[in-house]
Order: structure tokens, then sequence, then C-alpha cells
């Protein structure tokens, strides 16, 4: 079994975030969309901009999955006014968790996942996603 270790993810990290977040979408959702659609939501999606944005956004926090120094997948959560749906100040929101396709069934998600349960419990908030 793969040793998975989480890390925050930083400015410094835009580049791999990118990188990540384009290709487990396009793995997710390429056959349901139009070629179109998904270039338009890719390039936009993920554009440097927004990226920066929701890195700088101190109610979202984003933490990559490695293996062996390679990232293979990515959780953000958010807090309060961030949050998509609920926006409960008590509450921490699981927005994202993507795996690279060849690591699913391999516990990956299952990691990220506890690393939100870990801050949801230290922020003392109930989680939702």
């Amino acid at each position: 079994m793969e040793q998975i270790t989480i890390k925050k993810v930083s400015l410094s990290d835009i580049n791999q975030l990118q990188k990540i977040g384009k290709e487990t979408f396009f793995e997710t959702f390429s056959e349901s969309n139009t070629e179109e659609n998904m270039a338009n939501y890719l390039t936009e999606g993920f554009s440097f901009e927004k990226l920066t944005d929701e890195l700088n956004n101190s109610t979202s926090m984003f933490y990559f999955a490695l293996s062996q120094n390679e990232v293979i997948g990515y959780l953000k959560i958010n807090f309060g006014q961030s949050q998509t749906e609920l926006k409960d100040e008590k509450a921490l929101e699981i927005e994202r968790i993507y795996v690279l396709k060849e690591y699913h069934g391999k516990n990956v998600g299952q990691v990220l996942y506890q690393k939100a349960m870990e801050i949801a419990k230290e922020k003392k908030q109930t989680m939702f996603g």
C-alpha cells in the first residue's frame, strides 16, 4: 500500500493546483459534456486569477494528496460565507474531493475526507458536503 501524505496548498503551489484541478475535472466530467463546454470551464474554472482568489480567501483551504511527492488528488473545504450552500458559521463544507482515476479505490479520497474531519474537529464545526 502506497504512503499517502497530505499537504496544505499555498500560492506557490498554484501551478500544481491548476494541473490536478484540470486533470481530475476532465477525467470526471468530460464524457457528459461537450468539448466546447469542457474547454470553457477548464479555462475559466481553473484560471490563475480564480485560483489565486480562492487561495487568498481565508475561509477556503486546499490540501493535496501526495504519493511519492506526486500530487494525485486534492480537497477543497469552505467555512462561513465561502460555503456554496448552507453558509453556516459552525459548519465546514467539503466542496471538492478529486482523485486521479488511476488512484481510485486506493483510499486517497478517504484520507482527504479524514483530513476534513480533523479540521472540523479542531475548529469544533460540523461537516457537510
